[in-house]
């Protein structure tokens, strides 16, 4: 399991442990672990001790190329000797395609994308090659929505694209309440870049009778600088998100356009937690989430984000039953950590059967982009 360097399996276990790690977590990494208690072992990528030096050239060729080589590199000998290597995200993929086009080995690679094909038209011609010539190293690509799979089909029509729901652990859930007295109580959460804060808090500040809460470190200051009614901080603790969670009346995630189920986290986490939510119809998240089970709203649209908090503040039993028809897509065969991680093991058998025949790698990729459309 290649993961970022700043995702080191023994720091995330540690922070896990002592409660620092903010959210609902395993004790490895993103649940990969799980999939040793399903007939895999799992080794993860290691972070090294640093010189300044050697930070300044890990963090120079990752400014210049848009990944971590060096990082990679330095885990060439696990790369070559394992079965398959998974990847969280493309900076991870295509670092690890690089370390493999150099030294030659055949390692199968799952490359899960995240960000890449919403900004692939604003690269430069010379990374769109670099990547595209990765890629191709790459034997299965996956994604967190089919929206961004679509796009990734037109660049790379002979790919192997898989969608893969991201879920989060399920094993503990929050009954959804009854609903809370006044005052309205409004959580937001979240550091993706596609967040939408100023939509958020410019109709938050037109009704002093909402409270805002953002646990967040990507808010401008400026943006709530004199708005009574809107609280912005960081969540220091896992035990931190969960009161603020009790305390949230609604969780809104707004966000603007994008193409990755950017929020799906957040979302997850607040159903999980029993509180009903609110996100911009956008990335794909009905994949995962019917209208009857979150209330979507245009992206950037302030009268419908409005009309929707108003909803849900004045008909709040029907907000608790969105809740518990949206907890119950979570959990045993539904959403969560568990189907994530076998969807993984899943393509892994898939790769390692059809072997290198290419005729076959073909024929697999070609079925998939058909179930898949």
């Amino acid at each position: 399991m290649h993961l970022a360097e700043n995702k080191d399996a023994e720091r995330w276990k540690a922070s896990w442990a002592d409660g620092s790690l903010v959210g609902i977590n395993d004790d490895t990494p993103y649940g990969y672990g799980r999939a040793n208690a399903l007939g895999c072992v799992v080794s993860f990528s290691k972070a090294y001790p640093e010189t300044m030096a050697g930070k300044f050239l890990r963090y120079g060729t990752r400014l210049l190329l848009g990944f971590d080589f060096v990082h990679a590199w330095r885990q060439r000998k696990e790369l070559e000797t394992a079965d398959v290597i998974w990847t969280h995200t493309e900076s991870q993929y295509l670092a690890v395609a690089a370390v493999a086009r150099l030294k030659g080995f055949k390692t199968k690679i799952i490359g899960q994308t995240v960000w890449l094909f919403d900004h692939w038209s604003k690269l430069s011609a010379i990374k769109r090659h670099l990547y595209s010539a990765l890629i191709k190293r790459v034997d299965v690509l996956t994604f967190l929505s089919p929206v961004n799979m679509q796009v990734a089909k037109s660049h790379f029509p002979d790919a192997d694209l898989r969608f893969i729901p991201f879920g989060i652990p399920s094993e503990t859930m929050i009954q959804p309440r009854a609903p809370l007295p006044q005052p309205f109580r409004i959580l937001a959460i979240g550091n993706d870049r596609h967040r939408d804060w100023k939509t958020l808090v410019d109709v938050v500040k037109q009704r002093p009778d909402f409270s805002l809460t953002i646990l967040s470190g990507t808010v401008s200051r400026r943006l709530v600088a004199g708005i009574p009614n809107v609280d912005v901080r960081l969540a220091k603790s896992a035990a931190e998100l969960i009161g603020a969670f009790a305390a949230a009346s609604v969780v809104c995630v707004p966000l603007q356009d994008n193409l990755h189920a950017s929020g799906i986290t957040a979302i997850e986490e607040a159903v999980l937690a029993g509180v009903p939510v609110i996100a911009s119809d956008t990335g794909g998240l009905r994949h995962y989430f019917s209208d009857k089970e979150i209330r979507y709203v245009p992206p950037g649209d302030q009268s419908q984000l409005l009309s929707a908090l108003v909803d849900v503040a004045e008909q709040p039993d029907r907000a608790h039953q969105m809740a518990i028809r949206a907890q119950n897509r979570m959990g045993s065969g539904g959403l969560g950590a568990d189907e994530y991680i076998r969807n993984h093991i899943r393509i892994s058998h898939d790769i390692l059967r059809r072997g290198t025949d290419p005729k076959a790698a073909k024929a697999q990729a070609l079925d998939t982009i058909a179930r898949s459309a």
